[in-house]
């Protein structure tokens, strides 16, 4: 096995601490909506797809949460009155998340707030060039870990 190199260490320890330290202060810029970060992950994931709505496995492979993980989740979700469970007609034992009309409006008044934040705490500290070095340097990354995921 060989150690980490100075030059490696450093690069693993900044990636950690920008990990963290962004989605801590993504979580903090929208408690102000009574949502976490997980909450907004699945209304995104709603938001876009067909009908805003998604199987629960489809969701909870998207989310990378557990599907028990994400039924305590819906749960808490629809009693804010976010999202709402329904049946699937073609396999009695499969459930949609379906997005609300106010969960809809939450993600639209969301939305720009989160987006500026990202923008404010991630791309704008960047050089654009260094973000599409920074992108091409993390695609096979997120690709290998994806691949690794599925196995």
């Amino acid at each position: 096995m060989a150690w980490l190199t100075e030059d490696e260490q450093r690069a693993w320890r900044i990636h950690l601490d920008v990990s963290r330290l962004l989605m801590y202060q993504l979580e903090r810029d929208l408690q102000s909506f009574g949502l976490t970060n997980n909450d907004y992950e699945i209304l995104v994931n709603l938001s876009e797809a067909e009908e805003r709505r998604l199987r629960m496995s489809d969701l909870a492979r998207s989310t990378l949460q557990s599907k028990s993980r994400l039924s305590h989740q819906i749960t808490r979700m629809e009693a804010a009155g976010l999202v709402r469970r329904e049946n699937c007609e073609s396999d009695r034992r499969g459930l949609y998340a379906v997005l609300t009309d106010q969960g809809w409006a939450t993600m639209r008044q969301v939305a720009p707030r989160h987006v500026a934040a990202v923008r404010a705490h991630f791309i704008d500290l960047i050089a654009p060039e260094d973000l599409a070095t920074y992108r091409r340097a993390m695609a096979p990354v997120a690709d290998h870990l994806r691949t690794v995921r599925e196995k």
